[in-house]
């Protein structure tokens, strides 16, 4: 694994097209100072910000293979054994779970449980899921765009660095479920409570909301910029780091929200709170005391 190599087309990408490190250290949401490392060889980038890099300075996964190649190895082994996982129900058949670099567009899984599956690299693009029990199983860089989990259980799944533009989470089970760099606009995630769900470094400016209920979510370092949000029931989340320009939340709900960033307090981030329309808003007093603080327009809030 060369660093300075992989620092050096790092750089290359960048400059064609004219991108500042700071412009690219925002789409990645790290430093400047860290892409600055990365070009210089004294670090690297992990795989699933690799794979935001390619779709940010528009290259393919070969620009980046042999270093995808070496942090893929110990996965790569991993999968040279097929897993076998039983389906619920002592009539149903054995099943391999490992479905990792497969073409497997438009495959109709609705209604199958099976846990541990593996969707790694995977081209899944307008497949149904409706009502699958999919428990455990993790979706790594694959195509995964209008795919339907309507109803779906992704209690404890992974997905990172996956494209699912224009899904459907319509009534999907979403517990403890973890969303990684994710691109999700036009994705619609609906009449659906989500629990000690993560969405990290994910742009959801494009994102559809409706009817939700978000307990103990954590939207860490996620793009809210411009996103309605309004009239859905936020308890114990946290917006820290998240980016919060012009975000609605006209007639929601809010118990126990933090919207405080772990880092230093700087005017801009006082300036982004202050643009926060809270409209009709209901929330606790210690909600509304945070806010206040951060100096959020509030004259229009209830409490609870």
């Amino acid at each position: 694994m060369d660093a300075k190599m992989i620092g050096s087309k790092i750089a290359g990408a960048r400059k064609k097209i004219n991108m500042s490190q700071a412009g690219l250290a925002e789409h990645v949401f790290v430093s400047p100072q860290a892409v600055g490392k990365w070009e210089r060889g004294e670090s690297m980038p992990d795989i699933i910000t690799l794979n935001q890099l390619t779709k940010i300075l528009d290259v393919d996964l070969n620009y980046f293979s042999e270093t995808l190649s070496s942090l893929n190895n110990t996965r790569e082994v991993e999968q040279e054994i097929p897993e076998v996982n039983s389906v619920t129900g002592s009539e149903q058949p054995q099943l391999l779970t490992n479905f990792s670099g497969n073409e497997l567009a438009k495959t109709d899984f609705a209604g199958v449980i099976a846990h541990n599956l593996k969707f790694n690299g995977s081209n899944l693009r307008g497949s149904d899921f409706t009502g699958a029990d999919l428990t455990f199983s993790s979706f790594l860089g694959s195509d995964v765009r209008e795919a339907n989990f309507q109803g779906a259980n992704l209690t404890d799944c992974n997905l990172s660095a996956t494209d699912l533009t224009g899904a459907n989470f319509d009534q999907a089970i979403l517990v403890r479920t973890k969303f990684y760099a994710l691109e999700l606009a036009g994705a619609k995630i609906s009449n659906t409570k989500l629990t000690a769900v993560k969405l990290s470094k994910t742009d959801l400016r494009k994102t559809i909301f409706e009817n939700c209920v978000f307990e103990g979510v954590d939207f860490d370092y996620s793009d809210l910029r411009g996103l309605s949000l309004d009239g859905q029931t936020f308890i114990g989340v946290l917006f820290h780091n998240a980016a919060l320009n012009e975000t609605t939340f006209k007639n929601a709900i809010l118990k126990n929200v933090s919207f405080r960033s772990t880092f230093a307090l700087t005017n801009k981030y006082y300036r982004a709170i202050k643009t926060i329309c809270f409209e009709g808003a209901t929330m606790d007093k210690l909600t509304y005391a945070s806010l206040k603080g951060l100096g959020a327009d509030l004259a229009q809030v209830n409490f609870v």
